[in-house]
């Protein structure tokens, strides 16, 4: 049975596309059977830096965007069905149009858009999602999502053309912004998958929560230019004529409603009149031939089909972003830049507490990085085409360029300006430590300071010293423990010797132990040996095997640093490509900690191979917005039996390799791909305990991709390792999350009065250990329109969750789409926020501080208690009723407020008698109309005090 929460999400989006569809092309209702309707859709393909660089497509875009409109214009008087309609195929359309038109001219793109006579999908690009990180997919879509807000538009549709493989998780991810629609057609080139025949040709493709989308995804069966390829409608007669043969009806058993999309391929500029005369000319009788914005075919299929829709739920692997290893140290660097958004964002979000105006001034910046957030995964890394290797190459770097500038601009401000707020008595250097996640969490930190040695660290919170060490660097290493979640510890340096601390590991030339894991260092940076003291000593490699193996190189291991806090052993080996390797084992921290760099250039494949000695595990790895079971759909896995490439999975921020009670959770910082096994592309090796970690790669030739990984000479790449009893995904996530984003440290700057505490500060507190924060950030919209917050439910079943900001204290909660559109209230009660999960489901909701009270005209005597409001939800039959007792006799006034703090309605602002007290609301605002369905606030003032009830209103 679905829940309530569930039901809201559905109507909730009914709604939002029935707000796009309101204007445009209205089929109207049809008898089955009665009138066969065929849709074209003169859908536009773009392969950016493939076909023409961005000066080139601006050009076209414009040029098209221009054409398009002045067809829809001057066919308004044609019959509905043959009126001008233009289908972008993804966002940077609109978003070049606005930076290169006046206000005036977007205005009237826009208007185009809302009448349906122009669509856009919420992708920015075209994009290969296989290699993305989930907050990568998201940023991608942001454009869209502010496009939303600002116009009153909601977008569908989105879209992944032309490659082969399609990750199973995108579908939990796009339905999450917004999303109900995708069509998807076929390259059939540049391929190594069996791309036909497809078991379904149209079906609900949802993620692991079981939200997603309507997919058309037909088998291609006559090539790029037929139905299933990306310009299926370049052909308009041939294709009416197809759509009614029998050979189609054997693939499509909807007679009465079908489909073809795609008209411009690989061209850059195509302008037709073909679409109107094709409909003017093929509709009769028994036909209707409709120039389509695609909305209209998916409301009119699943009007009439939609109770047979199959489900499916299924990763196809990966293609064409397997080119992204390619350039292996470049598209590392740009996933190590989003993770970094994690700190940098919740770093803001505190700042902006006490600086609403700190965000300002970076949207343009901003923009620019959320853009690159998906252009870095456009889908032609192929580089086969008309635009130079060389110059694609520099467009990826741009896009790492951008994405760079504004993290590490954002992270440095954010974290300098918390360090200036937080209170400061006394000229003694103190530093904060900062922890991103949503746990409280012991792990190091590395300070910067200047009292000479010796010297001590002290706890400011409790007064004690703290285990501390001083690195090759010259950094101060300290242990910080119990840092809260999403907060800060600050920590005092003073000059004087150190205690005497216990040593984080003993060492005994290649090996050193913690007491928790032994681990020996091989000449090459391999690990031979991995001793697990709490599974009786098992050694966690495999027999005869190794962890982390270049295969290349034979160094000398030598001991780097040691102290209280870590202890790391380095190999370097020079070799082809020569190589250093660093372990580390730190001091109450279950890790071991791998840090490889190659610093030479490389061709062809670079990889690190490690075994585990378990036998036939589960292995379990992220995906795209999910956590997969890496093994076909028949043996239980999450990869569809058919239509797959499987020889490089895609590596998330961890693989785990599990046993039924013992297991390992590998976590991976850098890497982008792995193989499982001996797994091929027709083949996925199930069970094996042994994994190959991408550096990079070459995969299908010197045809594609860039070569000589774009003359590169530094890789780096970060493991760690931790052994676990029972898999437990969250964990595994825990784990993988705490070694890929460290404490950040920063020296305090501000006055004894500043407005943070001198000691610790937490600022979200979430005590559920499946629901993790996944983003903490200042809205898009500015400090006005609150702070988004986005968690994610790492476990295989429901979960409830609840979060609140203390420093915010009472809250109003929204939920929204990913991309920032509010969507519907979320339950917010004393300050905490409450919601129920789906499996691996991933939800965003906005937070503002409840409206402050205005002057209530009401003395000091009045006590509002036990305030009420029933029936909650509320419908529009009934009206509701507020119940209270006031504990004496006082002025009370009792508004309704929207979720923006707005007054709509008041219900009583004068004296009351103590006692119990009611009134009754009919739904109306203070003009007496009514209202539309949402989450209001019913507010009651007095005494200076305010009580707050959330308040459902349902149609």
């Amino acid at each position: 049975m679905p829940s309530a929460r569930s039901l809201v999400r559905a109507a909730t989006r009914f709604a939002a596309v029935a707000l796009f569809a309101s204007s445009v092309l209205v089929t109207g209702a049809v008898p089955a059977h009665a009138v066969k309707r065929i849709y074209l859709a003169n859908d536009e393909h773009t392969d950016y830096f493939w076909t023409a660089d961005d000066v080139t497509y601006r050009t076209a875009f414009l040029g098209m965007l221009d054409f398009y409109m002045a067809q829809a214009e001057s066919t308004v008087s044609n019959p509905v069905d043959s009126r001008g309609r233009f289908n972008a195929d993804c966002s940077l359309w609109m978003w070049e149009y606005e930076r290169n038109r006046t206000p005036a001219q977007f205005a009237r793109l826009m208007n185009h858009v809302r009448a349906g006579n122009i669509s856009m999908p919420l992708n920015n690009a075209v994009l290969c999602y296989g290699g993305s990180p989930a907050e990568a997919v998201l940023r991608s879509m942001y454009y869209a999502g502010r496009l939303e807000r600002r116009f009153g538009l909601r977008f569908p549709l989105a879209v992944a053309m032309e490659n082969q493989t399609l990750p199973a998780g995108l579908a939990s991810l796009w339905a999450g912004s917004g999303a109900l629609y995708s069509w998807r057609g076929v390259c059939g080139c540049a391929t190594r998958t069996s791309y036909a025949p497809r078991p379904r040709e149209i079906y609900r493709y949802v993620g692991p929560d079981g939200q997603g989308v309507t997919m058309k995804w037909n088998t291609m069966t006559n090539g790029t230019t037929g139905i299933g390829g990306y310009l299926e409608a370049s052909s308009l007669g041939n294709m009416v004529t197809h759509l009614e043969s029998g050979a189609f009806a054997a693939l499509w058993p909807y007679p009465d409603v079908s489909a073809a999309f795609g008209y411009g391929g690989d061209a850059l500029d195509t302008r037709t009149t073909g679409f109107l005369t094709t409909s003017m000319q093929k509709s009769n009788a028994n036909r209707r031939v409709i120039v389509s914005n695609e909305v209209d075919f998916f409301e009119d299929f699943l009007a009439t089909y939609g109770a047979s829709l199959p489900t499916f739920s299924g990763s196809f692997g990966n293609e064409w972003e397997l080119y992204q290893a390619s350039m292996g140290n470049t598209t590392a660097r740009f996933r190590r830049a989003l993770e970094k958004l994690r700190t940098a964002e919740a770093l803001a979000t505190i700042a902006t507490q006490a600086h609403p105006a700190f965000m300002a001034g970076r949207e343009s910046a901003r923009d620019l990085a959320f853009m690159a957030a998906g252009l870095y995964y456009e889908h032609d890394w192929t580089a086969d085409g008309p635009v130079a290797r060389s110059v694609r190459a520099q467009f990826q770097r741009d896009q790492l360029a951008l994405l760079e500038a504004y993290v590490n601009t954002l992270q440095s401000d954010a974290l300098a300006q918390v360090a200036a707020d937080v209170a400061k008595p006394g000229a003694a250097e103190r530093h904060l430590v900062f922890n991103p996640l949503s746990w409280v969490r012991t792990d190091y930190a590395d300070l910067t300071t200047s009292v000479a040695a010796p010297r001590r660290v002290i706890d400011v919170a409790s007064g004690a010293e703290v285990p501390s060490q001083t690195l090759p660097s010259g950094a101060l290493r300290i242990r910080a423990s119990a840092v809260p979640s999403v907060g800060y510890r600050v920590y005092e340096v003073q000059p004087g010797a150190p205690a005497a601390w216990p040593a984080s590991a003993s060492v005994l030339g290649a090996m050193m132990d913690d007491g928790r894991y032994a681990v020996t260092l091989g000449t090459r940076g391999q690990l031979t040996s991995v001793v697990d003291h709490r599974d009786g000593d098992r050694n966690l490699v495999a027999a005869g095997s190794w962890l982390n193996d270049l295969a290349t190189g034979n160094g000398t291991v030598s001991l780097e640093s040691s102290g209280p806090v870590s202890t790391t052993l380095r190999v370097s080996a020079p070799s082809t490509p020569a190589h250093t390797t660093r372990v580390t084992l730190y001091a109450g921290v279950d890790r071991v900690e791998i840090e490889n760099t190659i610093t030479a250039n490389f061709s062809g494949l670079a990889e690190y191979f490690s075994r585990f000695n378990l036998t036939a595990p589960t292995v379990r790895h992220e995906e795209v917005g999910m956590i997969a079971t890496a093994a076909r759909a028949a043996a239980g896995g999450d990869y569809a039996d058919a239509n797959t490439r499987t020889d490089y999975l895609t590596f998330g921020h961890f693989a785990d390799f599990s046993e039924a009670a013992r297991g390992v959770t590998l976590s991976n910082a850098d890497c982008s791909f792995f193989q499982l096994g001996a797994s091929t592309t027709t083949t996925l090796d199930a069970g094996s305990p042994q994994i190959r970690a991408v550096v990079g790669m070459q995969v299908d030739g010197t045809a594609y991709g860039i070569l000589n990984q774009g003359g590169d000479t530094q890789f780096l790449n970060r493991f760690a390792l931790q052994r676990h009893g029972t898999y437990d995904p969250a964990a595994a996530m825990r784990f993988s999350l705490e070694h890929q984003n460290p404490f950040v440290s920063a020296r305090l700057t501000g006055a004894a009065a500043g407005p943070l505490p001198a000691d610790t500060l937490c600022f979200v507190r979430m005590p559920s250990p499946d629901v993790l924060l996944w983003a903490l950030k200042p809205a898009d919209d500015g400090a006005a329109t609150g702070t988004i917050v986005r968690v994610w439910n790492l476990a295989n079943a429901p979960r409830t969750f609840s979060l609140s900001l203390p420093r915010v204290g009472e809250i109003v909660a929204t939920h929204t789409t990913h991309i920032e559109t509010d969507v519907s209230g979320a339950v917010a009660d004393a300050g905490v926020l409450t919601d129920a999960l789906a499996r691996q489901e991933m939800a965003t909701y906005r937070i503002r501080p409840m409206p402050e009270p205005t002057d209530t005209g009401a003395g000091a005597e009045g006590r509002v208690r036990g305030l009420n409001v029933f029936p909650n939800p509320s419908a529009r039959v009934a009206a509701a009723t507020i119940a209270f007792r006031l504990s004496q006799r006082g002025a009370v006034r009792v508004r309704v407020m929207d979720v923006r703090g707005a007054v709509v309605a008041t219900l009583h602002d004068g004296v009351l008698e103590a006692g119990d007290q009611q009134l009754t609301w009919d739904r109306r605002d203070g003009a007496g109309r009514a209202l539309r369905s949402g989450v209001y606030f019913v507010v009651a003032d007095s005494g200076g005090r305010r009580v707050a009830r959330r308040l459902a209103l349902v149609d």
